[in-house]
């Protein structure tokens, strides 16, 4: 409402603009796909395998199963291929919640039974304690669980002092003992006191990640981050204090009266599927995985369009087919259009197909923003086994090696920058017919080498039309240069539409180019954002126009050479 005025004089206000909101983390790839443990369909950033496997789990074993994930094989051939960063969103079925414990007893009655209940941040009954553990307070909740499995966890409360009102909380593997503690965690001093600094809430964090009711962004609910990697604080149970007496003195009777119990336990109250039972992620070719169906992709895709919140420039969904899936293929063909950022790598076809199929397939997809590799390749799992993998798992690794090497205009291809590492062997050794099929057909095959490796040889989009950007060297190549353009314009927002905001723009873009240039992305470019692009119309609607005219470098892609016989005697002339 605006301000009446009446009597002359100077009015002063503050507008106080200055709140900045935290940048998007930068990420190079985006995997989907289930994994042992982990946050669900909440996209999570890891900068390493190590810490992957922390978060997300390697392989879960229950009685003489191992179980494997395609996504855990992406993950570790990405890092390994020196990949920096990594967002990963786990999929699950079911309706999971965490695993929870209401045998954190007080020491009498005073204050409650239940000073506090915690709970494992990882969802689904894989952190049900199955153990027949000999600790106080635990529990055989579910025997489809391998006794002692090291994805669970057992808590234990230990060095109470009673007149400081403190104690220590412990985070230990499921499957050690009493005589063998392997702690994970210790938080010390802990108080159930909110006013102090070592409030349990404080050091341990209380946050819950949750999906928004529009489903196209993560909300948090929790006043403390969380700073323990595997559980959070559910509630402190206490009753209203008096911290200051009569005499002016702090009080900690209630305090200390509600201090729980020393001793360990187990979590367990978890709900959701089980991780286990049925056949091997990798051997399954009628169901994605673990009972997973299309369904349990939707939520991801619809949170990973928001692109300021996650970024990323190759998304994959391992095992995730074409021939099986074709809806949600052509979602995530969708996300990565209208994002405008990243390539997806997308799975034609299931284990043991033929070059008929795949070209199938391939034929039903038309995308610049999308490519696609075959065949299927054998590698090493986590736990010894030789097992079959899509192309999906391998080719981020290979992106990534290109960027680090020399740039993201570079093809992904070729034996300088396509070989693969951690590959057994291929599913098909490609003769130059199939090959030739494939490509024509835009789909890159992995050719095999005998003495040199195995390689991808080519670099083919899904786009149907012949044009520069039937390639995904120039696509992204275009993605890159978008990239920095677009930020180079976002600071212009709101400035004055002057020349010397147009100089401002061709000052920074113009020197980059020429660095793209340089660098072997582009033969010749040009920017116009003067007069000829924006006339007095076009500033009279507030816009402001440039127009960035690119010749991208094309990649040697047909080698031809002439041989030449000739006569003996005869002159070789310039």
């Amino acid at each position: 409402m605006a301000e009446t005025i009446i009597s002359p004089g100077v009015f002063q206000r503050e507008n106080d603009i200055s709140f900045i909101s935290p940048a998007p983390a930068e990420v190079g790839a985006c995997v989907i796909g289930p994994t042992v443990k982990g946050p669900v369909e909440i996209p999570t950033t890891v900068t390493s395998y190590n810490e992957y496997v922390r978060v997300f789990g390697e392989t879960f074993e229950s009685a003489s199963t191992k179980q494997e994930f395609f996504t855990s094989m992406a993950a570790k051939n990405y890092f390994s291929q020196g990949g920096n960063s990594l967002l990963v969103a786990r999929v699950v079925t079911g309706s999971f919640s965490a695993a929870g414990s209401s045998h954190i007893s007080a020491s009498d009655g005073n204050g409650g039974t239940e000073p506090f209940t915690i709970e494992t941040i990882g969802k689904g009954t894989i952190y049900n304690n199955s153990s027949a553990s000999l600790d106080p307070g635990g529990h055989n909740t579910d025997s489809s669980l391998k006794n002692g499995s090291s994805d669970n966890l057992r808590w234990e409360i230990s060095n109470k002092n009673i007149s400081k009102g403190t104690f220590t909380l412990s985070v230990r593997r499921g499957d050690d003992n009493l005589k063998n503690k392997i702690v994970l965690e210790t938080f010390n001093n802990l108080s159930l006191d909110p006013n102090s600094a070592n409030y349990i809430e404080k050091v341990i964090g209380n946050q819950v990640e949750a999906i928004s009711g529009t489903g196209d962004n993560v909300t948090v609910s929790g006043e403390y981050v969380n700073r323990s990697n595997y559980v959070r604080i559910n509630a402190v149970n206490l009753p209203t204090i008096n911290y200051i007496g009569n005499d002016g003195a702090r009080r900690l009777d209630s305090l200390t009266g509600s201090l729980p119990i020393e001793g360990s336990g187990s979590f367990f109250g978890a709900t959701g599927a089980n991780v286990i039972g049925g056949d091997n992620y990798y051997d399954n070719a009628q169901t994605i995985s673990q009972g997973l169906t299309q369904d349990c992709y939707t939520n991801i895709i619809t949170l990973l369009s928001n692109a300021d919140d996650y970024r990323f420039n190759i998304i994959t969904a391992p095992g995730l087919f074409n021939s099986l899936h074709t809806s949600k293929v052509g979602s995530l063909i969708d996300l990565a259009e209208s994002r405008g950022d990243c390539i997806f790598i997308a799975d034609l076809y299931q284990h043991n197909g033929s070059v008929a199929n795949i070209t199938a397939q391939a034929d039903t997809l038309n995308s610049s923003y999308a490519a696609s590799y075959w065949p299927w390749l054998q590698t090493q799992s986590a736990t010894g086994k030789n097992v079959w993998a899509p192309a999906s798992v391998f080719i981020p690794g290979v992106y990534a090696f290109t960027d680090g090497s020399s740039a993201p205009w570079f093809a992904p291809a070729g034996l300088v920058r396509g070989g693969l590492t951690g590959v057994i062997q291929a599913e098909r050794r490609l003769s130059r017919v199939q090959r030739d099929d494939l490509y024509d057909s835009k789909v890159n095959p992995i050719a095999t080498f005998p003495g040199t490796g195995i390689a991808v040889f080519g670099q083919k989009t899904l786009q149907t039309k012949s044009s520069a950007l039937d390639r995904v060297n120039v696509r992204r190549l275009l993605i890159e240069l978008k990239e920095f353009v677009g930020n180079q314009a976002q600071n212009l927002v709101f400035e004055q539409n002057t020349i010397n905001t147009r100089n401002k723009f061709l000052a920074a873009v113009n020197p980059y180019l020429d660095t793209v240039v340089s660098r072997q992305g582009l033969y010749a470019f040009r920017v116009v954002m003067d007069d000829s692009n924006n006339s007095a119309d076009i500033v009279d609607r507030n816009q402001l126009v440039g127009q960035i005219f690119i010749q991208p470098a094309k990649t040697a892609e047909f080698i031809v050479l002439d041989f030449t016989v000739e006569p003996t005697g005869a002159t070789f002339g310039a």
